[in-house]
């Protein structure tokens, strides 16, 4: 095979390996490097003993997503703040509602703040049984453990992911209309009408990465996160941002920008009753840089 059409056979899986990695390590910049990685490995390998390539350059994705999810411990621990994963652009295609669902459920904020609550292997397996559906024998070989220690971290991550995912599948329509009158009210400071579609224990997690303001701790409850964000929206740093939606994680989010800078990617999760239950915030610049430019708003 010519390196031509080595490169081409990579590029057909590509999309698929970053979205592997992305699920992974939670973060766009390191899922791209660890595909790059993942292709030096694949244009010194012997091909002739490869049955499934796909398969196959995930098993490698995974692994070295892996390594640098471990890597990522120390900058984790030092980080200001929470830490939510990197916003990205994923598009389905926008014909075929299955695929529409399949993504907001394997990448949406709400799936990833859960997924970071498991442990490196805990995660793997899940992303590489639940997402590509890989059987238990070739994760094991992935991952170095026996199948049977994997069927426990697959059945151990699936039971903790089912526990604290949302329950409740909110369309499209009704989750942009809710966003929007959401936004609307919080930029024209409407501390009552905030508090009337936030559910009692609402819970806000912001990550500014101590380059711009956010709450070093989670913000629970309704009261505490009107005010919050009442207040930062109407501080002199935000004062004049104009707002817009768009469609990020396979999801709604809404954007502030400042001039035509990307400042704020904001997430709503709706209960069952229609309120919103969770709001992750992300404002450090360095996971905004995939965000869509200012003329792209919806």
């Amino acid at each position: 095979m010519s390196d031509t059409e080595l490169a081409e056979e990579f590029a057909e899986h590509r999309p698929v390996l970053v979205g592997a990695a992305y699920r992974v390590v939670g973060s766009v910049t390191d899922a791209e490097d660890v595909v790059q990685e993942t292709w030096l490995r694949w244009s010194a390998a012997d091909r002739a003993e490869v049955r499934d390539v796909r398969a196959y350059l995930v098993r490698i994705t995974t692994r070295l997503a892996l390594n640098r999810l471990r890597q990522q411990k120390s900058r984790r621990e030092n980080y200001v703040g929470p830490w939510l994963p990197e916003p990205i652009v994923a598009t389905p295609d926008e014909q075929d509602p299955a695929a529409i669902a399949e993504v907001a459920d394997s990448v949406s904020m709400a799936m990833l703040v859960v997924l970071e609550t498991l442990s490196p292997l805990e995660r793997a397996a899940f992303v590489l049984r639940e997402v590509f559906d890989l059987p238990f024998s070739e994760i094991g070989d992935t991952l170095g453990r026996s199948e049977s220690a994997v069927r426990q971290l697959a059945h151990r991550a699936r039971e903790h992911v089912h526990a604290r995912q949302p329950r409740h599948r909110v369309d499209r329509a009704r989750h942009q209309e809710l966003t929007n009158r959401f936004m609307a009210a919080s930029s024209s400071g409407d501390y009552e009408q905030v508090v009337a579609m936030l559910a009692p224990d609402v819970e806000l997690v912001s990550d500014g990465g101590g380059k711009r303001r956010a709450a070093l701790r989670p913000v629970h409850g309704a009261d505490k996160v009107a005010r919050w964000l009442i207040a930062v929206i109407s501080s002199p740093e935000t004062v004049g941002m104009e707002f817009g939606t768009t469609q990020l994680n396979g999801e709604v989010a809404y954007l502030a920008y400042a001039g035509d800078e990307v400042d704020t990617a904001g997430f709503l999760q709706l209960d069952e009753n229609g309120l919103i239950s969770h709001i992750y915030v992300v404002r450090n610049p360095d996971k905004l840089t995939g965000v869509p430019p200012r003329n792209q708003l919806c």
